[in-house]
């Protein structure tokens, strides 16, 4: 999210196509796009999936465990053209959809300010989460 120093992204490209490359192939990336329906077949929007394991764990009202992996949505983005036109809602909603169609209890992500209204809408809440900002 506009963090990224100039002289590291081609670091991060070519990490990035290794992680894919591998995470993809196995299923624990899953990623949607949207085209556009002419021939040039252009792309202008995407949303991922990255499934990581966790242990069994309570669910939110603390009734039940969930069990399996949980989905982190990563790599929304929707070209600045197409922007406010509900492309980025269309492929959550599509996210969410497979998510329950696959077993997936559990999604999280972390918004921009851009798109925190969009996640909000479709029943996103803020949690407790906090980040270790020292070395390891």
């Amino acid at each position: 999210m506009r963090e990224l120093p100039d002289d590291l992204y081609d670091t991060l490209v070519d990490a990035a196509r290794a992680y894919f490359a591998a995470a993809i192939g196995d299923g624990r990336y899953v990623g949607w796009v949207a085209e556009l329906d002419h021939p040039s077949g252009e792309i202008i929007a995407g949303a991922g999936l990255q499934l990581r394991e966790l242990l069994p764990r309570p669910d939110a009202a603390r009734e039940r465990l969930v069990r399996g992996p949980q989905g982190l949505v990563l790599n929304v983005y929707t070209e600045r053209a197409w922007r406010r036109r509900g492309v980025a809602d269309a492929l959550m909603r599509e996210l969410l959809r497979w998510c329950r169609g696959n077993g997936i209890e559990s999604v999280v992500l972390h918004a921009s300010d851009d798109g925190r209204p969009l996640y909000d809408k479709l029943g996103f809440t803020p949690t407790n989460e906090m980040r270790y900002d020292g070395r390891l």
